[in-house]
């Protein structure tokens, strides 16, 4: 079976408070992406509560983004019809992210990741499966990716590479 993982793809992190124009280009590329996967597509979703501010990650950066329920922490509105299968996520990876694929079964052909933020939330990700599943191909199509900046983008990519995650351009 395979896996696409489509890293926190919220209109916080697109259009939001954390928006960018890196991330708005991406958006038709992992639609059709997804509409295309021949395999099982699950979504991640940032998810925070009102004291955000007061968090660790809160207090290094301080812009409130992803409240759950509110507006900027839903999946944005292009993709939201194919986000079937949802892990919400308190911090950059999903602990939780490894069994849920491991409740499909075992017979795991591939794992690929895309999505936002490239240099936090998908490169803790694709971490964290690469440890959970180290003779699972782990790949990471850096076209359906953006990053806080294009320079911490190819930062995180090279960071993927030398553990062994491929990255697809």
């Amino acid at each position: 079976m395979k896996f696409l993982i489509v890293v926190d793809m919220q209109v916080d992190f697109i259009s939001g408070s954390l928006g960018s124009a890196m991330a708005q280009a991406i958006v038709p590329y992992v639609l059709e992406k997804v509409k295309r996967f021949d395999g099982t597509v699950i979504f991640t979703r940032d998810t925070h509560g009102a004291d955000y501010l007061l968090t660790q990650e809160g207090r290094k950066l301080p812009v409130e983004h992803c409240v759950k329920d509110s507006d900027g922490w839903q999946i944005c509105k292009e993709l939201l019809p194919y986000a079937q299968k949802t892990v919400d996520k308190v911090t950059f990876g999903s602990i939780e992210l490894p069994g849920v694929i491991r409740s499909y079964g075992e017979d795991i052909d591939g794992i690929e990741l895309c999505g936002l933020c490239t240099d936090i939330c998908v490169i803790s990700n694709a971490m964290l499966l690469k440890a959970a599943f180290p003779e699972v191909r782990i790949t990471v199509d850096a076209a359906a990716c953006a990053g806080v900046s294009e320079e911490s983008h190819r930062t995180a990519l090279d960071a993927m590479r030398a553990v062994q995650i491929e990255v697809d351009a």
